[in-house]
This record gives C-alpha cells, structure tokens and sequence, in this order.
C-alpha cells in the first residue's frame, strides 16, 4: 500500500469488555485497582465493548460514572440485556426495550455511543417468531445506531442481509471455530458501521464450554494477518469500523487487540 495512503474510514480496535482482575500484570499494571480500569484501557485504545451490560440491565448513573473514568474520549458500544435477545418474555420485553433505551442514554447524549449490539444466540433460528421478533425489537430500538449478531448461520441470506442493507442495522462479522451452522468469516457491509468480534477459535469448548473456557484462545500475529483483505474491504464501505475481541482469558483479548493495531498501522489501515 503506497505510504502516502490515508486510512480507508474510522476504524477503532479493542476489546469485549475491560473489567478484568486477571489483566493485572499482563495488560494492567499490577495492584492498580479496578476503579482505575477503564481510565488505564483508555489509555491504550480508543474503543470499548461493554457486555455487563448483558447481565444487568445498564442505569443511566453508570454510563454517567463511565464517561467521568475515561482519561480520553474513547467510544463506546454495548451489548444488549439478554432479555432481549436470549430470554426473551413476550410479556415484558418491550418494557425492557424502554429500561435499556433509559440506561444507554448518556452515552448517546455524549456523543460516545458507536452501536448498540444485538447478540443473538445458536437457537435463535431463521424462523416466523423469530423472525417477526427481530423485526419489532429492531424497530423499538431504532433510536440507536444498532448491530446484530447472529450465532445461527441460517440468518446470513440474502433476505435478512438486505433487510439490514435498508435499514441501515450492521451485521456483525465474525472470527469463531469453524463449526457445522456456525456463520462464516465475512467482510458483508450492511451499514455505515462496520463490526467484528473476534472469539477465539477454541472448537473443543465451543458447545460444552463455560462463558470463560469457550473463549479460551490466543490468535497468532500470522492468523490475525490474514484479516488483512477483509479489513480492508469493510473499511472501504463502511464509514466507522469497529472491532472487538471477545477471547478475555489470561488477557489474550487485551494483547491481540494490541497486535491488530500493529498489524492495521503497519498496512496504513489506521
């Protein structure tokens, strides 16, 4: 790539989430405290994942105090409350929708919010509920810049895509064993944002695994390079791209986001 080249749009890479005591003496400085996280991590990268977001549905205060740690204007994405997207009550989930609109707030009134990400789990299938679901949960959530996540390959046709494409809602793109009905790694552009998570390659724990072992993995310098091509394409039709690990055992996260950076800066990338 000629040197003089400028990066193709706005890409930012980091990591799922950044509340991790076992990061201390590997991408933490040892006994620095947990309050001091994200002000360290902020430091390093300018982009975050939140996914205790998930587990509790997010209060407005606590984007507040989040914001206030940062010791630059990183942004931000989060991941939706899995009562919208795994525990799904028909009864209670657009009250849901209004509690995790109130919560991701502040950081859209800052200016600080990138996407609000969808994370929809294998037995989220291709199906008439499923379908008519993410339809009305997409549309209540249409006030944020969203992204999905689909862990079924069945989604990833040309309906669903091109549904996305008019909505202007990001596919995400994925990095994960290459196991049956687990979608493919892609460069599809749905958006204006462009997003990817890595989650390691660790196909022995996929199924059985625990929240912690599934995502035991550490990419080699020569397996993230071959995201290069990929990379590339998404940055040319995509205004922002962000991309996120999700392997936080030991750390692995936090050093190949690192990496990624060198390997993007090095190919003019950003």
């Amino acid at each position: 790539m000629d040197l003089d080249t400028k990066p193709l749009c706005d890409l930012r890479i980091g990591t799922s989430g950044y509340d991790y005591p076992e990061w201390e003496g590997v991408f933490y400085s040892s006994g620095i405290g947990r309050s001091e996280y994200l002000g360290a991590y902020s430091e390093a990268f300018d982009t975050v994942e939140l996914n205790f977001s998930y587990y509790g549905m997010p209060k407005p205060q606590q984007m507040v105090t989040l914001l206030g740690k940062t010791r630059r204007p990183i942004d931000f994405s989060i991941k939706a409350h899995k009562s919208l997207t795994h525990s799904v009550d028909p009864g209670t989930w657009e009250s849901s929708v209004d509690e995790f609109i109130r919560g991701v707030s502040p950081l859209a009134e800052a200016n600080r919010l990138c996407a609000v990400l969808l994370e929809f789990p294998f037995s989220f299938h291709y199906r008439d509920n499923e379908r008519r679901y993410l339809d009305r949960v997409l549309k209540a959530l249409a006030i944020f810049p969203l992204a999905v996540e689909f862990r079924n390959a069945e989604w990833l046709n040309s309906r669903v895509i091109e549904s996305l494409k008019t909505r202007n809602i990001a596919l995400c793109a994925l990095d994960m064993p290459k196991l049956e009905g687990l979608p493919p790694a892609s460069d599809l552009v749905t958006s204006d944002i462009g997003y990817v998570r890595f989650h390691g390659r660790n196909a022995g724990a996929w199924w059985d695994g625990d929240a912690g072992s599934r995502y035991e993995y550490r990419y080699s310098k020569e397996e993230l390079a071959l995201w290069l091509p990929r990379i590339e394409s998404m940055g040319i039709q995509a205004k922002k791209l962000r991309i996120y690990f999700n392997n936080h055992r030991h750390g692995n996260a936090a050093t190949n986001a690192r990496n990624l950076v060198d390997i993007a800066r090095a190919a003019k990338l950003m």
